[in-house]
């Protein structure tokens, strides 16, 4: 939807309604002149919706179901309503109504356009036009009465209607407009009285079978005829009968026009505003658009630069209310003086999306009055407070509602064994083919199977050497004596690879055994072990003889997880051999200073320390 054709229906899904609604206004322009019969200024203003009995309540009122009806009350206005679920048959009735009318006034050239033989159509008039947006500058202000629509309020939650009702709207629109739309609506959309045929004429079974139009189509014909020729009257009541017959032909050629572009009322309104002359249009459309409501004002704020673009709360819900000025072309044909022209009118358009989430009311008002601009638009504004919404609770968008009792809609969690869930006849088949279990798995669900460890599993928790040797027991009894992988060595809980976990021992007793049951000391893989006699150390390691014993700082190992050793050895006893896998490491002590900075250096008593004072300065790689 671009700026140069956002009036054309391949681009915006209201620009049928839109173009209806220029071409109301340009019929109000050429048609109505100082003879026009003309409502006050107060009809619009003078009564209070809020305060009638039956405006709370108007799907209370006893409208006609099943379409778009619209029925005057006494001191509330014309209440509208329309809906989704049986729009119409869409048969035209154009042809029939227009000659008709033409007939009914005793024939005659209509302005513009010569009859011949009930051949008049909206093309012989250059109808329809389409509105083009005009300059910013021209654009009307922002109401007061459309601003104050933006404050907080309480909204009404739909009233619940029948399934399969669909959803439907209703509103109450102000004295002072002349519907073109007929009261029952189009053929086959409400649940009109239709009168029986003459024998032998159209609508019998004779002319059923050679195509031809059906009772509802002809019943719907003849009431827009004498509804059309009532607005006429009234508006042309001080007039002669060739204005009455050229407004009544002219409007009943956009008929078929109004009834394809989903418009469930289209008015004009006529006004004495202190003396002079005021004209309006309205058009109520229905269409199509699944757009969120922040989502479709934005794309009304990004492609009508040209526009103000608000966002407003209604009772109804929230809507998008757009102010613009368009430019609106006159033909010649219509025109009195045969010219064709152009007339700036000002536009304001609301949008509120209906319950079912796909269906938008488009409510629009165009006047080519700038000076009574707030006056139509207080009365837009209260339009739009009477709005109310009817829905059977279904969306438009989703198929759930509409699919076999049978057909599974939510897999519910699996029930505990003990108690299983229980289960309805309809759903006892959508739930059998779940039970068993295919023999081969989908592709997506082939992989590698992994172990998850239990709930109550913690990784950091020590472990015990009864438990540790119970576990590789019952291990080593149910897996196969051939195993996969790499064994390794699990250190014992009480390991201390730092050797700080006490002080150093002394040098007058004999080194700790290397094994837990005694024995021999076995050559240590982890080099824990400290002698008190050794070798010279190349890295300095060794703790003097004669040194002070320097306490360690408090340290706890880490430990091990007892899920972390899926193969452990089992206790060591005194038959281990001593021979060890490995390759030893030597381990620093807890006084060990390797930048010699944390205090003196040790008394040189022993001959440890003779020999490392002795040594060169490169084989103290950390000295």
């Amino acid at each position: 939807m671009t700026q140069d054709v956002q009036f054309s229906a391949q681009a915006n899904p209201f620009a049928a309604a839109e173009q209806v609604c220029a071409t109301l206004g340009t019929l109000t322009d050429a048609l109505f002149d100082e003879h026009t019969s003309r409502h006050p200024a107060a009809a619009l203003s003078a009564l209070k919706p809020a305060e009638h009995p039956a405006a709370e309540a108007l799907f209370g009122l006893p409208l006609a179901p099943n379409g778009p009806v619209h029925e005057a009350l006494d001191r509330l206005g014309t209440v509208i309503t329309a809906g989704t679920a049986r729009p119409g048959n869409g048969a035209p009735v154009a042809d029939r109504v227009t000659a008709a009318l033409h007939h009914r006034y005793g024939g005659g050239a209509v302005r513009g356009a010569i009859a011949d033989r009930g051949t008049t159509s909206a093309a012989l008039f250059q109808l329809p036009v389409a509105g083009e947006f005009a300059d910013a500058k021209l654009r009307p202000p922002f109401a007061p009465a459309l601003a104050a629509l933006a404050a907080g309020q309480q909204t009404r939650q739909p009233v619940e209607l029948a399934t399969g009702a669909g959803t439907e709207v209703r509103l109450v629109v102000p004295p002072g407009f002349h519907p073109l739309t007929s009261p029952g609506g189009p053929a086959g959309a409400s649940a009109r009285t239709v009168p029986p045929l003459p024998a032998g004429g159209e609508g019998t079974a004779d002319a059923d079978a050679a195509d031809g139009p059906d009772r509802a189509t002809v019943a719907a014909a003849a009431e827009l005829t004498g509804h059309l020729a009532e607005v006429a009257e009234e508006l042309f009541s001080a007039t002669g009968p060739e204005p009455r017959r050229d407004f009544a032909v002219i409007a009943a050629t956009l008929t078929d026009l109004i009834q394809d572009a989903g418009v469930r009322y289209a008015g004009v309104c006529a006004l004495d505003v202190d003396g002079r002359a005021s004209e309006a249009t309205l058009v109520i459309s229905l269409a199509r658009h699944p757009l969120p409501i922040t989502a479709f004002a934005t794309e009304l704020a990004t492609v009508r630069r040209h526009a103000e673009v608000w966002t407003v709360l209604l009772p109804a819900g929230p809507a998008a209310v757009l102010v613009e000025g368009r430019t609106v072309p006159v033909p010649g044909p219509l025109a009195a003086d045969g010219q064709r022209r152009w007339v700036v009118t000002s536009a304001v358009q609301a949008f509120v999306p209906l319950p079912d989430g796909g269906t938008v009311l488009c409510v629009q008002l165009t006047t080519a009055r700038p000076e009574d601009w707030e006056l139509y638009t207080e009365a837009f504004a209260e339009l739009l407070k009477s709005i109310q919404f009817g829905w059977d609770g279904v969306p438009l968008t989703g198929a759930v509602a509409a699919a076999p009792a049978t057909a599974p809609v939510a897999v519910p969690p699996p029930a505990p064994m003990t108690a299983p869930a229980p289960m309805t006849a309809s759903a006892a088949p959508a739930a059998s083919p779940v039970a068993e279990e295919p023999e081969e798995k989908p592709v997506h669900l082939r992989g590698t199977p992994v172990r998850i460890p239990p709930a109550d599993f913690n990784p950091f928790a020590p472990v015990a050497q009864e438990e540790a040797a119970a576990d590789t027991a019952a291990a080593g009894a149910a897996e196969p004596a051939e195993r996969k992988g790499t064994p390794v060595r699990i250190p014992p809980p009480d390991f201390d690879p730092f050797g700080i976990a006490g002080t150093a021992p002394s040098t007058d007793e004999p080194a700790a055994p290397a094994a837990a049951g005694g024995g021999t000391a076995a050559p240590d893989p982890f080099g824990t072990t400290i002698a008190a006699e050794q070798k010279p150390d190349p890295f300095g390691t060794t703790v003097a003889a004669q040194g002070p014993a320097v306490p360690p700082p408090p340290s706890t190992p880490p430990l091990i997880p007892a899920q972390a050793a899926p193969v452990a050895a089992p206790a060591e006893s005194a038959e281990e051999p001593v021979k060890r896998k490995g390759t030893p490491v030597m381990i620093p002590p807890p006084d060990f200073d390797p930048f010699g900075i944390a205090g003196t250096a040790p008394t040189a008593n022993g001959p440890e320390a003779e020999a490392e004072a002795d040594a060169e300065p490169e084989h103290r790689p950390f000295g």
